[in-house]
């Protein structure tokens, strides 16, 4: 039996070691809370790659990424320019998003139509190659906002395209800085009728030879078309001036008008959703190998473009070149050989004839180009085709120019196609198209420099140059009595891309400082020679930009930049700091 004073121990005893197990397990808790928190990866330094070509092939992108650079480490930023050749470049950004932020230049292939942001920044695309999407970024609002642009018209539309530039401007995706003039040279003794840059097709088409000249020699610093002739490659077309000279689209913009081109005629029916369109084309078509054009190659056209699988691989391969457009529409069906009736998605009309102007492809060149492929050489993440891969060394299209022969990276040379129906002078396009080309073949040669081509046309071995020429070679060709200096607004603007799938540039706040540190006006002086516009937006220049709404050389608030291109650091850091970010010995962390 136990006294009340052994009871009193065992219950000291019993509490005594309760309480040193509850003070035990209490320390296991901290303990393992502390080795959790020593655990965390600790913060380090902001580090950023830029991507850019190399001075040779563009010199604006690279003066650009290597300031943005300057100005990233004067933030404590761990930054590094890395060139690369433009194939290499566009493989990596357009194809592999293997990048966290590149410098270059937007190619608009529909005369800036804002319908083509539809594309670039809809979340839909944001896991797919090519421009749709490249900086993978999701916004719901934003895309109801794009979607509000395609599907309605008139004031709504233009209500929609306003609020989609705002929230660009807000959110910074990708940061618009210029709006460069399209500079190039030639000369009028051999061709007259230059009524505008020689890297637009239709100024190609309807120049008048002087003294019954037969050859157009032409000067390029972009030697890609002279290995690689695929109309649907991304990363070999920039700008598709000779590919639309080799490939027809059933409707062209002349003059700033949407035209009938292989078409006759259309109807387009269907304002309140989901048009359709029945489209009949010109009589006698044919492709340059002699086989008929017919209503099947527009339906095998619109069908391929979507998947180049054509259904044979588990998920849809789209070609993502002409991606926004044919994304417009729904079916195809050709009625008889000469007609074909388009449905359309949700679009209004207006938006939806955009899809009119891809170019028509022969099915029985491409149809069996549907296998998987892998490109020699080339180590890439994305599943791609034969079509896809393929560099279509004798391309097979309709246009007013065929292929003869090649040399890669040195010429091209093209044959006038005199069964195109130009040849036939039909009614609807302007006279200087009536029995176009008037002169034999193209022929063009790729140099290594913008000296080099200038200096072709200067000595006669050349009539212009095809190439956007830099700034720097503009006093050289005003010293040529014989050169002329052909200067216009682009189609292109110049940005930087943000891969927001990546920490910190998936931060809108870490993207909004970014952009403000670089001056567009200075830019525009300094990097373009004056030879540009700022913008701080893309469609800066255009009837759809509001300059009050987005002055020139404004973006996501204040530049930090001054007039003369000098950064304020302190300002700059404390912008960060405000953004959430910290500094330790200089350097900006992140978590």
């Amino acid at each position: 039996m136990t006294g009340r004073g052994e009871a009193s121990q065992a219950i000291d005893r019993r509490s005594v070691l309760a309480a040193a197990a509850a003070t035990a397990a209490g320390a296991s808790g901290c303990v393992k809370r502390t080795r959790n928190v020593m655990a965390r990866d600790p913060a380090s330094q902001v580090s950023l790659r830029i991507l850019t070509m190399p001075v040779d092939a563009n010199p604006y992108p690279s003066r650009i990424a290597r300031e943005l650079a300057e100005n990233l480490r004067a933030c404590g930023v761990d930054a590094n320019v890395e060139p690369m050749g433009p194939e290499a470049l566009y493989r990596r950004v357009l194809l592999d998003h293997d990048f966290d932020l590149y410098v270059g230049e937007f190619p608009w292939n529909d005369w800036r139509d804002p319908d083509q942001l539809y594309a670039l920044c809809h979340s839909v695309y944001g896991g797919e190659p090519g421009w749709q999407n490249p900086f993978g970024y999701t916004d719901l609002g934003l895309d109801e906002l794009l979607d509000a642009q395609r599907t309605t018209s008139g004031t709504d539309r233009r209500r929609a395209v306003t609020d989609v530039q705002t929230h660009l401007a807000e959110n910074q995706p990708f940061t618009t800085l210029a709006v460069p003039d399209a500079l190039g040279t030639l000369r009028n003794d051999r061709f007259r009728r230059w009524r505008g840059s020689p890297m637009d097709p239709l100024v190609l088409l309807g120049l008048e030879p002087v003294d019954s000249a037969t050859t157009l020699s032409l000067a390029t610093t972009d030697g890609r078309v002279t290995g690689n002739r695929n109309p649907i490659a991304a990363e070999f077309r920039a700008r598709g001036t000779f590919v639309d000279l080799l490939y027809d689209p059933l409707a062209r913009r002349v003059d700033g008008v949407l035209r009938p081109w292989l078409a006759s005629e259309w109807e387009l029916d269907g304002d309140g959703g989901s048009p359709v369109a029945e489209v009949t084309l010109r009589e006698d078509l044919s492709w340059h190998d002699g086989e008929s054009l017919t209503a099947g190659d527009i339906a095998f056209t619109y069908e391929f473009l979507a998947d180049t699988s054509l259904g044979t691989a588990d998920s849809p391969i789209p070609a993502s070149r002409y991606r926004g457009r044919t994304s417009l529409v729904e079916d195809v069906t050709a009625v008889d050989d000469r007609t074909a009736r388009i449905s359309f998605t949700d679009a209004s009309t207006v938006v939806a004839r955009r899809a009119f102007t891809v170019p028509l492809l022969p099915e029985h060149v491409w149809s069996d180009r549907t296998d998987t492929a892998k490109v020699a050489g080339v180590e890439t993440n994305r599943t791609m085709t034969e079509a896809l891969a393929w560099n279509n060394p004798r391309p097979v299209g309709s246009g007013p120019f065929a292929f003869e022969r090649a040399v890669p990276s040195e010429s091209l040379r093209l044959a006038r196609f005199d069964d195109h129906f130009l040849r036939d002078e039909p009614d609807g396009l302007p006279e200087r198209l009536a029995g176009a080309p008037a002169y034999e073949e193209i022929r063009l040669r790729a140099v290594g420099s913008d000296d080099s081509a200038v200096e072709m046309v200067a000595s006669g071995d050349a009539d212009a140059t095809v190439a956007p020429l830099g700034a720097a070679v503009v006093p050289r060709i005003g010293r040529e009595s014989v050169l002329d200096l052909v200067s216009e607004p682009s189609r292109a603007f110049y940005h930087v891309g943000y891969n927001t799938r990546t920490t910190p540039l998936s931060n809108a706040r870490f993207r909004r400082v970014v952009a403000r540190l670089l001056g567009r006006s200075h830019l525009v002086e300094t990097v373009f020679d004056g030879y540009a516009r700022p913008a701080a937006s893309p469609l800066a220049g255009t009837g759809w930009y509001d300059p009050e709404a987005f002055p020139d050389d404004s973006g996501p608030g204040d530049s930090l930049v001054d007039a003369d291109g000098e950064l304020d650091a302190e300002a700059s850091k404390a912008a960060f700091v405000e953004a959430g970010y910290r500094y330790d010995d200089g350097r900006l962390l992140v978590e």
